[in-house]
């Protein structure tokens, strides 16, 4: 059965989680989908508080939810609860609630501290701390103690393990000095309580996660962004009448209105109308482009004056707008290398801290002299709060989403995170020529006349009406280049197309020829000298050279070329400077290799390569020890971008291309991989600080709340302060990984 399920093509679904409070509540999630049948893996966003679940066809979404649900979490299968609104409102929820717990808890916690520190043989104190304790710990912090019987009766511990051991037993012990002082009284020891700890243990906590719901929800700043462009509803045709709707029951083939000032809502094309649009999400360019009949617009874009009928082509998750979405929330939710490393440490984490709170018990009552249970047991308890694993849980994932969100901003699409940690690595990047480093489209480069300006009016008019019929892939470029000159056709009164030459056509009883040189030479027409000249040295630029003759001679050269970017010298530059091998692979000529080489200062490339020759050439490099990005948008180099290290693919390629790549460029501007290069470095930077910042508290907090001060100074950390100290750890990670909006590129 097993096999079979592997066979088919697994499931890809991202799906809320409600209940996780630390990493290990992450691991626990994780262990338990992935040893349902049906699940071949799963990954936990533990700041998204999502789980990226793949699955076979087939398995039962409902039992994988019993399952999470019988250790004390809930992941959310209904799609209207995946919706970006609910999730926001869910969110919005569950911070109004734990804003609530944590004004109660402070509230609370403020009298017994200040009965405790300063007014402890206060009449009746004792009595007084516990009435307000007993709200804090049972009430506000129950969730604490519920997760922990949960996760207790499947053999797990997690971080509600450790809060609730440790408020429980300062609790209990508390009671039990405050109903029965003289067990202690009797022995000559104080009965202290330590209702304080408990209650200001649960309040910083719960403050922590305050701070923490905030701050996470700013992360996600990128998607709220992204998701805002598109229109909630859309004004649509329906037999004859315009109708009101929302955006969710738009059909593929719907005719929609678009007035001056509104969002395109879905992806389509123009029936009707001329308008510009402002089409910077996707192209980042700030002119507006101009939309007239059959051209394709997608969601998001923004009309400006006109008004547009668009026939409506791809929408719901189909569009651009939510296959955008669809790959930064899984970059966010997806786990970098080092992450999986933390997660493994977290699963040992709890037990391991466990343990040494009891030895920590276990000395101080063997060998501390007086007061050592007492001591003991405060050792015991700031052992376990001390330790809580929040901030380890933090450190990576809020860096990656916020790093994800950063580079969406800068449109550099990251689909998964293992990608970004690699960035950063890179030693070589080979460049595919057509559509990346070149525009990807033929362009007319230079027309030079042989005719007076009198006449060359009337020759492009000619030269417009000829190329308007004919079928050669490049005429549309001369077309082109025409009308933006403002040139209007001339009636033609005979055309016919010469297979391998050109073509020829009769006008005003004048024969007119355009094509290559062989044609001019078959007719007899005569080159002017300086003309020659001009053709050798565009070809040696690989340009392609079209000639146009008419009454004995040549009266024009076109120069036509897949011509080079503006920006794509300054990226080879810039990637050079950081130290990587570049590299370019093509299947043009060598000649136009070496001239597109030339131009953007380029030393390594190889021409007339095929598909499978890329994929080849990466995995060359990678065994002469590179680490390779692999820069592509065609379907020829799908195979290159899947065994690169980082496949990069530019935002006008094929969908195959982006599908495979593990980056994509949504500006198709080379100059955003250095930029890629250098958040990667950033964020692998503010993941390694973070991992400092938690594991530095611990090492230095556990050993000392496990009393190893106390006997060179007589110090002994007091629960409170273990309580804050955990706090502060993941509001400081956090607040390193936000850095990283602010961050240049």
């Amino acid at each position: 059965m097993e096999t079979i399920q592997k066979t088919k093509k697994a499931i890809k679904d991202t799906f809320p989680v409600e209940g996780m409070t630390c990493a290990a509540c992450a691991g626990s999630v994780e262990s338990m989908l992935q040893a349902q049948p049906g699940v071949q893996s799963a990954a936990v966003n533990f700041a998204g508080k999502t789980v990226l679940v793949e699955y076979a066809p087939g398995t039962d979404l409902a039992k994988l939810q019993q399952a999470l649900q019988s250790v004390g979490y809930d992941m959310l299968i209904q799609k209207e609860e995946a919706t970006p609104e609910a999730k926001e409102a869910r969110e919005q929820e569950a911070y109004a609630a734990i804003k609530h717990k944590t004004i109660w808890a402070v509230a609370l916690s403020i009298p017994v501290v200040v009965i405790g520190m300063f007014f402890h043989h206060l009449p009746y104190g004792n009595w007084i701390m516990l009435a307000l304790t007993i709200p804090v710990v049972f009430w506000f912090g129950r969730s604490f103690f519920v997760n922990a019987v949960k996760q207790a009766r499947h053999g797990k511990a997690n971080m509600d393990t450790l809060v609730a051991l440790s408020t429980g037993i300062a609790f209990l012990f508390s009671v039990f000095n405050t109903v029965y002082p003289q067990f202690f009284l009797s022995r000559g020891l104080e009965p202290h309580v330590y209702f304080e700890a408990a209650t200001v243990i649960i309040a910083f906590i719960l403050l922590g996660k305050l701070l923490e719901e905030r701050a996470k929800s700013r992360t996600s700043g990128a998607i709220k962004k992204l998701m805002g462009l598109q229109p909630k509803s859309v004004k649509a045709l329906r037999n004859g009448q315009e109708i009101e709707l929302p955006i969710e029951q738009v059909l593929v083939g719907d005719v929609l209105i678009i007035r001056p000032g509104e969002k395109i809502p879905v992806d389509g094309r123009v029936i009707s109308g001329s308008s510009y649009l402002d089409e910077s999400m996707i192209s980042g360019e700030p002119i507006p482009v101009q939309k007239t009949k059959d051209d394709q617009v997608f969601t998001g874009t923004i009309n400006q004056k006109g008004s547009l009928q668009i026939s409506a082509e791809k929408v719901g998750a189909q569009t651009l707008l939510a296959q955008i979405i669809k790959l930064v929330q899984e970059a966010q939710g997806s786990k970098a290398p080092v992450q999986k490393l933390t997660d493994k440490i977290a699963g040992i984490f709890v037990p391991v801290v466990i343990v040494i709170a009891l030895l920590s018990f276990a000395g101080w009552y063997f060998l501390g002299g007086d007061n050592n249970m007492t001591h003991g047991l405060l050792a015991l308890i700031t052992v376990l709060i001390i330790a809580c694993p929040c901030a380890l849980g933090l450190a990576t994932p809020t860096a990656i989403m916020v790093g994800v969100g950063r580079g969406a901003e800068q449109g550099i699409l990251i689909k998964d995170a293992e990608s970004l940690e690699l960035a950063h690595k890179l030693t070589a990047i080979v460049l595919d020529k057509t559509g990346t480093i070149t525009k990807g489209k033929p362009e007319v480069t230079e027309l030079q006349w042989t005719v007076p300006a009198a006449a060359q009016a009337e020759l492009a008019g000619v030269l417009l009406a000829i190329e308007n019929q004919s079928e050669h892939p490049l005429a549309e470029a001369v077309s082109k280049y025409l009308l933006e000159q403002g040139v209007q056709p001339a009636a033609l009164e005979h055309f016919e197309s010469i297979t391998g030459r050109g073509v020829q056509a009769e006008y005003q009883g004048h024969t007119f020829w355009l094509g290559n040189e062989k044609l001019m030479q078959e007719n007899n027409l005569q080159f002017r000298a300086d003309l020659e000249k001009t053709a050798q040295k565009l070809k040696t630029e690989a340009k392609t050279v079209v000639f146009a003759g008419t009454q004995g001679q040549v009266v024009a050269l076109i120069a036509i070329a897949d011509a080079i970017k503006d920006t794509s010298a300054q990226a080879v530059k810039d990637l050079q400077d950081l130290g990587l091998q570049v590299y370019m692979l093509t299947g043009d000529n060598a000649q136009t290799a070496a001239a597109v080489a030339k131009q953007v200062g380029l030393q390594h490339y190889k021409a007339e390569v095929m598909p499978q020759d890329k994929g080849d050439f990466v995995q060359e490099l990678q065994r002469q020890g590179h680490v390779v990005g692999m820069v592509g948008d065609g379907i020829n180099d799908s195979q290159a971008l899947a065994l690169a290290d980082v496949g990069i693919a530019m935002g006008r390629g094929t969908d195959i291309a982006m599908d495979v790549a593990k980056i994509t460029l949504m500006h198709s501007d080379l100059r955003a991989i250095p930029k890629a290069i250098k958040l990667s470095k950033a964020t692998v930077r503010t993941i390694h600080q973070n991992l400092f910042w938690a594991f530095i508290y611990n090492v230095i907090g556990i050993p000392v709340a496990a009393g190893l001060l106390y006997p060179i100074w007589g110090f002994l950390l007091d629960p409170m302060i273990a309580g804050a100290a955990m706090a502060l750890s993941s509001v400081s990670v956090v607040t390193n990984s936000l850095r990283l909006r602010t961050l240049k590129l």
